[in-house]
Order: structure tokens, then C-alpha cells, then sequence
């Protein structure tokens, strides 16, 4: 017959002890749990720094530079729409706007994470496309990427893939959300 391997007289931990254990891990776990939740909603907050009082996008250098008093605050690589080499002409044309608009609403439930909308099409987009007889289209925005395809990051930059919008990282939206108020201008430039 085999013996079971004795080792020595069982202690018991005294029931305070395992109270307070089972607590302490509930409090660190409920601190961690509300510290990812803080991180979850402070990432869209608005910013307590200055904001940008005017957006630059140079087409050709697929760059937007946010401004305050003609000082840079940021410049982000960005990608355009799959027909990026002229004004917008028309809905489903592909192109990324050119000219004098302003952020006219935000969008925090967009489809791509975060979106900040611009006014295209302005009277003269409207006039243009009147005289060639087409619709100038619109939801011309400033956006993040679809969560499934967030993974791709910083890669997205690598081909103009949009409608005609201009497009940055998740983390860089989060970032221009919060510097860029209602009402903000944007000038884009061939």
C-alpha cells in the first residue's frame, strides 16, 4: 500500500487574512477596469491646449498642417481620394476637393471612427457642377479608419484609397478632434 507523501501539518490562513486578500484584488481589479474606461473616453475629449484656428491640405504633398496665428501646431501625412490630381467635379468622381471651406460638423459615430465634416461643396463647387450639368456630390470629410481595418495604421497612407475625403491613423483623429473646433476654415490646395 502507498503511503500519500505527508508534508507536515496543514496550516489554515486565518479568515481575515483571505477577506482582505479577495479584497485587495477586487479594488485592483476595479482600478483597472475604470483606468481602461478613462483611456476609452479621454481619447476624444477636447483638448485643454490651444486650438488650431485654420487646416492646410496640400494635395500634391499629402499633407494636412493644422494652424493657430500662422504657427504650426501639427502636420499629418494623409491619404486622398483614389483620384486625387484635380478639383472635384462631381459626385462619384473620386477627387478630393480644392479650395475655401470650413469644419461644419463632427460626426463621433462615423463609420470611420471619428469624422469631422467638411463643407463641400461651396457656391463655387455648385456653380461649376450646375454649368457641366452634374450633381457636385458631398460628405466630404476628415476621417479615421473603419475599426476592422485600423490595424493597417500608418500602411493606409501608402495608396490614396478614399471617396474623395482625406484620411489619417485612428490615434491622429483622436489628436485633430480634439484641436479642431466647428467652424474651423479649411483651405485645399492642389
Amino acid at each position: 500500500m502507498v503511503r500519500p507523501l505527508e508534508l507536515g501539518p496543514r496550516k489554515e490562513k486565518p479568515v481575515r487574512a483571505l477577506v482582505f486578500g479577495r479584497m485587495l484584488v477586487g479594488v485592483l481589479l476595479m482600478l483597472w477596469f475604470s483606468m481602461l474606461a478613462a483611456c476609452a473616453t479621454t481619447s476624444v475629449r477636447e483638448s485643454v491646449g490651444p486650438k488650431a484656428d485654420r487646416i492646410v491640405v496640400v494635395k500634391s504633398a499629402r499633407t494636412m498642417t493644422l494652424l493657430r496665428s500662422d504657427q504650426v501646431l501639427k502636420t499629418y501625412k494623409v491619404a486622398l481620394g483614389t483620384e486625387p490630381v484635380g478639383a472635384k467635379q462631381r459626385s462619384g468622381d473620386h477627387r478630393t476637393p480644392e479650395g475655401e471651406y470650413v469644419i461644419d460638423s463632427k460626426n463621433s459615430n462615423s463609420r470611420f471612427h471619428l469624422a469631422l465634416h467638411i463643407s463641400y461643396p461651396n457656391a463655387a463647387d455648385r456653380g461649376r457642377a450646375q454649368k457641366l450639368g452634374f450633381d457636385p456630390g458631398g460628405a466630404i470629410m476628415i476621417h479615421g479608419l473603419d475599426p476592422k481595418f485600423s490595424w493597417v495604421g500608418a500602411l493606409h497612407r501608402r495608396l490614396d484609397w478614399t471617396d474623395g475625403c482625406v484620411a489619417v491613423t485612428n490615434p491622429e483623429i483622436e489628436e485633430i478632434w480634439s484641436l479642431v473646433a466647428v467652424g474651423t476654415p479649411v483651405e485645399i490646395k492642389p
